[in-house]
């Protein structure tokens, strides 16, 4: 039977807390929802078995992590962490509280920020802390609520839900690289040069590299929580945690494979460039060779020597004029099928 916990009168309520508390929910063994939680009762409810609580928080202060640092006994070394956000993903473990910090990535006014996700999972609770640009995980947890025979297998049911949600959210991020590094190259094979094709190769590249940097990490992550840490993850959850694996892999397989294309992009992007130029230099070249034989037949009778017998010819004008045009179209032809003109 599960123990209903009556709040204090001077209880905090979640409804009384500032936004950094999201939600604090208590479930059943049966894995339905019982109720809001104020902190205060926090630890009380934890002392029933049959039931676990499941915390959510956004930016919260010093003093709220305090306050449930209080009331779940958290490490002061996983509170800091949580507190001050910018940590890299990792996860560890302090005193059969398993902590762990990912990176998530969200699409804001079209540009991609990234944020970091502080989870903490112990027998019968899961704290989770949002940081930065991160969408809220009120969906996995209602849709946990929707299925109470998988919510029943307790709070690490709740964890593969966030992290599902988190991969999940990286793969319309991942489409979207796609469809602009598609556009980019059908725009570095047009005859025009646009210096801000260059540009936004090296800004999708980088922000490519940022996504990598979040992606990877999960991948030990997971293998771990799904290999390990019996204390915490119920072994009818492993082989959901091995799906999201696959995922997260398969996201870091394309992010590496889109790296290397636009490498590649980038590469054929300055070699476009660097052939265009040549054919202006060669297409230069080619007229200054068809001007130089005009020029250099009129600069040998613009010397005005008296010596010169062609001179007193009367028709040498006319057969010089003839002789030039002759050079100049044989010239022309040659350059032209060189393909220098």
């Amino acid at each position: 039977m599960d123990m209903q916990v009556q709040p204090n009168s001077q209880s905090t309520t979640p409804a009384a807390m500032s936004p950094m508390l999201v939600n604090c929910i208590a479930y059943g063994k049966d894995g339905r929802k019982l109720r809001d939680v104020a902190l205060d009762d926090i630890s009380t409810v934890l002392q029933y078995a049959d039931q676990f609580i499941w915390v959510g928080l956004h930016e919260p202060d010093e003093a709220l992590l305090g306050k449930l640092q209080e009331e779940f006994g958290l490490h002061d070394l996983a509170i800091e962490d949580a507190h001050c956000a910018h940590q890299r993903p990792k996860i560890e473990i302090y005193d059969e509280v398993l902590f762990v910090v990912l990176h998530t990535a969200q699409v804001v006014n079209g540009k991609i920020e990234f944020g970091e996700t502080h989870i903490f999972l112990g027998k019968n609770f899961l704290l989770t802390v949002r940081h930065g640009a991160s969408l809220s995980y009120a969906a996995p947890r209602k849709a946990c609520e929707q299925t109470p025979e998988l919510m029943a297998l307790g709070p690490s049911y709740a964890l593969y839900s966030v992290l599902d949600f988190i991969v999940d959210n990286f793969l319309p991020i991942v489409s979207s690289f796609k469809e602009e590094l598609h556009e980019l190259e059908k725009e570095i094979f047009e005859d025009t040069f646009k210096r801000e094709v260059i540009e936004r190769l090296y800004l999708l590249k980088r922000e490519l590299v940022t996504l990598r940097l979040a992606v990877s990490p999960m991948q030990d992550i997971l293998n771990q929580l799904s290999r390990f840490h019996g204390k915490q993850i119920d072994d009818e959850v492993r082989p959901y945690l091995r799906d999201v694996y696959d995922h997260a892999a398969r996201i870091a397989d394309t992010t590496n494979t889109m790296g290397e294309l636009l490498t590649a992009a980038m590469n054929v992007n300055l070699a476009m460039v660097s052939v265009a130029q040549n054919d202006v230099v060669k297409r230069l070249a080619g007229w200054a060779g068809l001007l130089a034989a005009p020029t250099l037949i009129a600069s040998w009778y613009g010397m005005n020597f008296h010596n010169m017998p062609e001179l007193d010819t009367k028709s040498g004008y006319y057969v010089l004029i003839g002789v030039t045009l002759g050079i100049c179209t044989g010239l022309y032809f040659v350059l032209r099928r060189a393909k220098w003109l």
